[in-house]
């Protein structure tokens, strides 16, 4: 089956020749029909499998008809690097309909924004804080909504975007469609699906597990040493593109000085980056120009970058389903990929948690000639405070004992 068989409309059917797609991914062949008959979805994919294809190529068909110049479709994605490949791709794969795309987040400025809306889009692909600020001044007029699309809820969950979601869905206009997808299913999803979506018809494909394409690998070793052994296993492994994942964004920060100090082209992504520096951090991993890209989980969805050969967790991730999110950068696109998990003593139970979900043991691997022996390096005593001055003491005595006076204190009065 190819996407001809969608019957979509002719300028799209160019576009995704145009883009190289050939055959449907599972969530598109399952998703595109049902979208296109105006259902509302809720669809169940990990990452890598072509979700923004499955909603967009049907909201792309849809707008081909009816009002031009004002907002019919509203995706909302949890960060401005999702938010960017979906416009990106939105607009290869519609690039003949002479539909227009906006993006709208924050950390950048808004004005430019408030000029393209002006101009008048039929797409708008946004974040949750600054799509609101649009909504209170009145910046933006959702009056035209038809489809209404939450991309990654789970993730919007994560980083608390369900009280922003729900007050935006309260200036939408009720008689709509909606569709949600997400690569996992907590409960508070489930019931923001429940109150949003109408009788809603569920697609579901290979939630649990991530791709089968990719490799897993546990490497225990102390927390002093991940530095060196992440050094080492970089150095000794056949790697394209390697994307590591750090807990905060200092640390992401320094481990990419650290990489660039050794020799390699590397960058970081975090959320202490303005906009147009996350921006020139992606374009340069994408393009080949940086071999390590050093990120907390802000990239863990939001890069498309199909030649990622090695997703490396310095810090394991708070949850098995971070984790399945993180390793979903690679093995993308039919090819296979490897992922290594630095993990301490302090890591046990999280480690448990991803063997249950993955349901098979991590291979646990040692590095050959690495040094597992190191001690970690003794802590400086920290010196001891002095104690107050003694004069200061006295001066603190005299003011509880000496009498109230008139008289004006002198420089040297009350010395004895």
């Amino acid at each position: 089956m190819d996407f001809k068989s969608f019957n979509l409309h002719p300028k799209i059917v160019a576009g995704v020749e145009s883009a190289g797609f050939t055959q449907p991914t599972p969530i598109q062949l399952q998703s595109i029909p049902k979208i296109m008959q105006h259902r509302d979805v809720m669809g169940l994919a990990q990452t890598g499998t072509g979700k923004t294809a499955a909603f967009g190529l049907p909201i792309l068909h849809q707008l081909m008809q009816g009002r031009r110049g004002c907002v019919r479709a509203l995706i909302i994605a949890p960060t401005r690097e999702l938010a960017e490949q979906i416009h990106t791709s939105l607009s290869q794969l519609g690039q003949q309909t002479g539909l227009r795309s906006v993006t709208v987040y924050g950390g950048v400025g808004v004005n430019p924004q408030i000029t393209k809306l002006k101009r008048g889009a039929e797409i708008v692909v946004a974040c949750p804080g600054r799509l609101l600020d649009h909504i209170r001044q009145s910046t933006i007029d959702l009056s035209q909504l038809d489809v209404l699309v939450l991309d990654e809820a789970d993730r919007m969950f994560d980083m608390g975007f369900l009280p922003d979601i729900r007050r935006i869905i309260k200036s939408l206009p009720a008689k709509r469609q909606t569709l949600l997808f997400s690569a996992t299913m907590p409960k508070e999803i489930r019931h923001l699906a429940q109150e949003m979506l109408k009788n809603p018809e569920t697609v579901q494909v290979d939630t649990v597990a991530p791709a089968k394409t990719v490799s897993h690998a546990l490497y225990p070793v102390a927390q002093h040493l991940k530095t060196d052994l992440l050094l080492k296993l970089i150095a000794q492994t056949n790697t394209e593109s390697v994307l590591v994942f750090t807990r905060t964004k200092h640390r992401a920060k320094r481990l990419g000085e650290k990489l660039g100090k050794c020799g390699y082209q590397a960058a970081s992504l975090q959320g202490n980056l303005s906009q147009s520096r996350r921006q020139a951090a992606l374009d340069g991993f994408r393009d080949g120009r940086f071999q390590v890209l050093v990120a907390t989980d802000i990239a863990a969805r939001g890069i498309d970058v199909s030649q990622i050969s090695h997703v490396i967790n310095y810090d394991i991730p708070d949850t098995a389903d971070a984790y399945i999110h993180r390793i979903g950068r690679t093995g993308r696109a039919a090819r296979s990929g490897d992922a290594f998990t630095l993990a301490s003593n302090d890591d046990k139970l999280m480690v448990r948690a991803i063997e249950r979900a993955l349901g098979t043991p991590l291979e646990r691997c040692h590095l050959d000639g690495f040094d597992y022996t190191v001690p970690a390096p003794k802590r400086t005593a920290q010196p001891a405070r002095r104690p107050a001055r003694p004069v200061q003491r006295a001066k603190s005595q005299r003011n509880q004992t000496k009498p109230q006076s008139g008289r004006s204190k002198t420089a040297g009065g009350g010395r004895r």
